[in-house]
C-alpha cells in the first residue's frame, strides 16, 4: 500500500525538509517487507489557489478513488500511533492500494470536498506550525511502518 503526504505549502531546504525526507524513506524501508510504501511527500503551492476550496480540490487530484484519505484538521480525533498503524494494517489487509494523508493550508480544509470515510485527524487542541505538523506525520508513517514490522522502534510506557 502506498503512502503519500500531499500538504499546502512548500518545504524549503532546511531541518524540516531534510527530517521528512528521512522518516519517509526510513518508513519506506520498514514498511517494504509488510506490503507498506513506497512513503511520499506531495506540495501544493499555495500561490496558485484563491481559496480553501481550491486548496481543497488540488489536494484531492488525482488520488486513487479507493484510497484511505486522513485529512489533519485542528477539530480531528486524535489517535494513538498503536490505533494509527492498525488503522493502516487493516486497510493494507482489506486491499486498499493507497493511503493519502492531507495538510491543508492555513484555514484548513473544505469539508464538503472532502471523500466520504476521510478521517479527521488531530495532533491535539495546540496549533501547530505546518511544517511541523508534516515532520510530526512523517515520524509517525514511520513508527506506524516500524509497529506493523514488529520493529522495536515504538515502546509502550
Amino acid at each position: 500500500m502506498r503512502a503519500e503526504i500531499r500538504a499546502v505549502g512548500r518545504l524549503k531546504a532546511g531541518p524540516e525538509r531534510e527530517m521528512v525526507d528521512d522518516y519517509l524513506a526510513r518508513a519506506t524501508a520498514a514498511g517494504r517487507p509488510s506490503g507498506l510504501g513506497p512513503f511520499t511527500d506531495h506540495e501544493i503551492d499555495p500561490r496558485r489557489l484563491k481559496d480553501r476550496a481550491a486548496e481543497t480540490a488540488a489536494l484531492l487530484d488525482g488520488i486513487d478513488p479507493g484510497a484511505l484519505v486522513f485529512a489533519l484538521d485542528e477539530t480531528g480525533r486524535t489517535i494513538s500511533s498503536v490505533d494509527f498503524a492498525r488503522r493502516l494494517a487493516g486497510a493494507r489487509d482489506e486491499g486498499v492500494r493507497s493511503a493519502v494523508f492531507l495538510i491543508g493550508g492555513a484555514d484548513g480544509h473544505e469539508r464538503a470536498l472532502l471523500p466520504p470515510g476521510a478521517a479527521l485527524i488531530s495532533y491535539g487542541a495546540a496549533t501547530w506550525p505546518h511544517k511541523l505538523v508534516r515532520v510530526m506525520l512523517a515520524e509517525q508513517l514511520y513508527r506506524a511502518a516500524s509497529l506493523i514490522a514488529g520493529s522495536p522502534y515504538h515502546r509502550e510506557g
